[in-house]
C-alpha cells in the first residue's frame, strides 16, 4: 500500500494520518467523516510557490478553489501567500468571508451570473476571466458601475487534447470554455477587451484538462500559447501574463504514477525552463507565470473514514461490504467511473485475504465506492478509510436520498479540528416551505 501525506500505521495497527489515529477520529467525529491533512497542504502550496520562484522568478500559483472550497482552505491559503481562482458567487463569498485578499483572486466560468459579477465587484476580484462572447461587455459595465477599471485574462483554447476522461478534457476544439487559437475567435476576443474603457486586458489563460501525467501535453501547451503572444506582440498587443491552469494528476491506484511533492516541482521545473527557452527564443516578453493546481494541492491529503454496515456474500459472484456513505459524499466513481484505494483503517496490518465490493448505502444500483479490492475479511463495525478523497467530494457531495453530507476534519501534528461542521436532519429541512396552493 501507498501511504500518501503524513500517513503512517501506528503500533496499534491503526491507520495515523497527521499524527491522529484514524479509530480515534471516527470515535470522536463519527462516520462518515472528510479527513485532511493539513501539513501536507501545506507542503504542496510551498513547493509550487518556491520552485517558480528559484527557476522562472515572477509568478504564483492559484488554488483552483473547485476542487475544494471552505473556509479553512482559503484561511491556508491566505497564509501560504497563494492566489485562488474561484468560478462562483458561492466561492467568492467564502473566500472572502475567511478574509482572503480577493486582489489575488482570479474568476472563472463560461456563465457568469449578474449577481457573480456585482459580488466580484463588491469583493474586490483582482482578475476575471472573460471565457464568453459578451463577458468583456458585461465586465465593463459593472466596472464602470463601481468606478474602477478590471483587470481581464482572456480564456482561449490551444486545441491541445490532453489524455484523460473526456468529460474533463477542456482544451480540444470542442469545449464550452475557451476562445479558439486556431479560428481567430482568441485574438478578436482580446481586441475586444482592448476597446473597453473600464477593462485592461492583462494576458491569456488556457487549461488542457484534469489528472494528466503527460508531461508533454503541458510542454506543447507553452509551445502553442507562446506562439500567440508572439502573434499577439506582433500586432501591438502586450500580454503581461500567462496562466496555464492546473490538471497535474494525483495518484489514486497503483496504476497511476506516484508523484511525491519533489515530482511536483519537476513537473513545474519543465513548465518554467520551456517557457523560458520559449520566451528567449520567440523574443517575447517574459509574462508573469501562473499555475492554477486545485487536485495536485489537496486530493492526496484527503482521506474519508466509513463505517461498515452490512455484508452480502452472493455466493460464485460477488461480496458485497456496505458502508454508511456512498456516493452522496463521492460521486466520482459512478460520474468519471474513478478508482481508488482503501484500507481496513482499524486493521491496518492485517493480510488481504478476499476480494470484495465497497457499495454505498444509497438507493441506487450504481452506488459503488470501489469494485473488487482485496482486503482483509471484513465485518459490521469495521473502520474502511479510502484514499485521495480530497478533491473533488465534499465539493460534489450531495443531500441525495436525504442523506447528510459528512463534516470535515483537519488534522496537524497530532491535533484535530472541524474545518466544516455536520449537516444535521433539520438543516435539511430548513429551507423546506410548504406552499399555500389550495
Amino acid at each position: 500500500m501507498n501511504y500518501r501525506s503524513t500517513m503512517k500505521v501506528n503500533d496499534k495497527g491503526h491507520l495515523e494520518i497527521g499524527g491522529c489515529d484514524c479509530v480515534g477520529l471516527a470515535e470522536k467525529y463519527g462516520t462518515p467523516l472528510y479527513v485532511m491533512d493539513e501539513e501536507y497542504v501545506r507542503s504542496v502550496c510551498r513547493a509550487f510557490r518556491q520552485t517558480i520562484a528559484q527557476t522562472y522568478g515572477e509568478g504564483n500559483m492559484a488554488y483552483a478553489s473547485k476542487a475544494f472550497s471552505c473556509k479553512a482552505i482559503y484561511n491556508i491559503m491566505k497564509q501560504e501567500g497563494t492566489c485562488i481562482d474561484v468560478v462562483s458567487g458561492g466561492e467568492i463569498y467564502t473566500a472572502a468571508s475567511a478574509g482572503f485578499d480577493m486582489s489575488r483572486a482570479f474568476f472563472h466560468g463560461n456563465n457568469k451570473l449578474d449577481g457573480e459579477l456585482d459580488l466580484a465587484m463588491q469583493a474586490g476580484v483582482g482578475t476575471i476571466v472573460v471565457d464568453a462572447a459578451d463577458d468583456a461587455e458585461r465586465i465593463n459595465e459593472y466596472a464602470k458601475k463601481y468606478g474602477r477599471v478590471q483587470k481581464v485574462l482572456v480564456r482561449v483554447n490551444p486545441g491541445v487534447e490532453a489524455h484523460t476522461h473526456s468529460y474533463i478534457q477542456t482544451a480540444k476544439v470542442d469545449s464550452k470554455f475557451g476562445f479558439s487559437i486556431k479560428s481567430g475567435a482568441a485574438e478578436k476576443a482580446i481586441k475586444d477587451v482592448a476597446s473597453r474603457s473600464n477593462l485592461k486586458f492583462s494576458g491569456v489563460h488556457c487549461h488542457i484538462g484534469s489528472q494528466i501525467f503527460d508531461r508533454s501535453a503541458f510542454a506543447l501547451a507553452v509551445d502553442v500559447m507562446t506562439d500567440f503572444i508572439k502573434q499577439l506582440q506582433e500586432d501591438g498587443i502586450t500580454v503581461d501574463v500567462l496562466n496555464l491552469g492546473g490538471g497535474f494528476g494525483v495518484h489514486y491506484t497503483e496504476e497511476d504514477p506516484k508523484y511525491n511533492v519533489g515530482e511536483y516541482c519537476d513537473y513545474v521545473k519543465l513548465l518554467t525552463q520551456t517557457l523560458s527557452d520559449c520566451v528567449e527564443r520567440k523574443k517575447i516578453k517574459k509574462p508573469v507565470f501562473i499555475i492554477e493546481p486545485g487536485r495536485a494541492i489537496v486530493g492526496e491529503a484527503g482521506v474519508t473514514l466509513y463505517s461498515v454496515g452490512a455484508i452480502k456474500d452472493i455466493e460464485g459472484v460477488r461480496k458485497y461490504v456496505a458502508i454508511d456513505g456512498g456516493m452522496t459524499d463521492n460521486i466520482r466513481p459512478a460520474l468519471y467511473e474513478a478508482k481508488y484505494e482503501a484500507v481496513l483503517a482499524n486493521r491496518a496490518n492485517d493480510k488481504p485475504e478476499e476480494v470484495v465490493t465497497i457499495a454505498g448505502k444509497c438507493c441506487e444500483s450504481g452506488d459503488i465506492i470501489i469494485k473488487d479490492i482485496k482486503l482483509p475479511k471484513a465485518k459490521r463495525g469495521d473502520l474502511l478509510a479510502v484514499f485521495t478523497t480530497g478533491a473533488y467530494c465534499y465539493s460534489m457531495a450531495s443531500n441525495y436520498n436525504r442523506n447528510v453530507i459528512p463534516p470535515v476534519v483537519f488534522v496537524r501534528g497530532g491535533k484535530s479540528g472541524y474545518a466544516v461542521r455536520p449537516q444535521t436532519y433539520e438543516d435539511l429541512a430548513r429551507l423546506d416551505v410548504i406552499p399555500d396552493t389550495e
